[in-house]
């Protein structure tokens, strides 16, 4: 019998709603990367990722074109993984530091990863339909992630989709007052904490908007959040 998690992520495998996602992710596993010419890109939406019993959730922006839309696990294989993953190793949300594909051995533990969109967009850009076709899907499963007690956003996207769905919930009459800004910490109306973290994108860590001990210091306040030892 699968699970409410198990289940829901097989939906969103199958997902065809936005015609412009489908369009894209399906022509970027068609043409590939030369660097990847060798790989059978996964193509399809990418489901939430980690540990059901999660006390901290990540919400990313939406699959990498060549990262998960390539290897269908979220941060997996491109370049905000690789800097992301070694700090969650670090601070024990992994079991290993290095994320390359579906079948590496990587658990979560602790942990859970999704994002506001799961399907690869143009120029990471999700439309406002976009973001809120994946609404529902995100709203399931946050329903059924019921240990978590801390939110950690990477970047406005992400940010905004976990205020859009307290909004939908009834629980947030608008999101004035809670400004994005990296380290931001908000208590919610759910009685979750929100943490708010500049994104690890290529852009943002090759500029050093963001650096690593920055983005430690994130999941390292997460962890103490979420009362786990580190």
């Amino acid at each position: 019998m699968p699970t409410v998690l198990q289940k829901l992520n097989s939906e969103v495998i199958a997902c065809t709603l936005c015609p412009r996602l489908v369009e894209y992710r399906q022509k970027i596993a068609r043409e590939k990367r030369r660097a990847y010419r060798d790989w059978e890109y996964w193509g399809k939406p990418v489901p939430g990722f980690g540990d059901p019993q999660a006390r901290v959730l990540i919400m990313g922006l939406a699959p990498g074109a060549h990262g998960s839309n390539r290897t269908g696990r979220p941060f997996t294989g491109d370049a905000s993984g690789s800097f992301m993953y070694p700090v969650l190793y670090e601070v024990g949300f992994a079991s290993q530091p290095t994320a390359t594909d579906r079948n590496d051995g990587l658990k979560l533990k602790d942990l859970y990863i999704t994002a506001a969109v799961r399907c690869a967009p143009p120029d990471n850009k999700p439309l406002p339909q976009e973001l809120a076709n994946c609404g529902s899907f995100l709203d399931r499963e946050l329903e059924a992630l019921t240990k978590v007690k801390v939110v950690v956003a990477l970047g406005k996207i992400g940010f905004d989709a976990y205020l859009n769905f307290l909004k939908r919930r009834g629980l947030l009459a608008g999101k004035g007052g809670y400004v994005f800004q990296h380290a931001a910490q908000y208590q919610m109306p759910d009685g979750k904490t929100l943490l708010a973290s500049y994104h690890p994108s290529n852009q943002n860590t090759q500029t050093g908007k963001l650096t690593r001990p920055m983005f430690l210091e994130i999941f390292k306040e997460a962890a103490r959040m979420a009362d786990r030892q580190i």
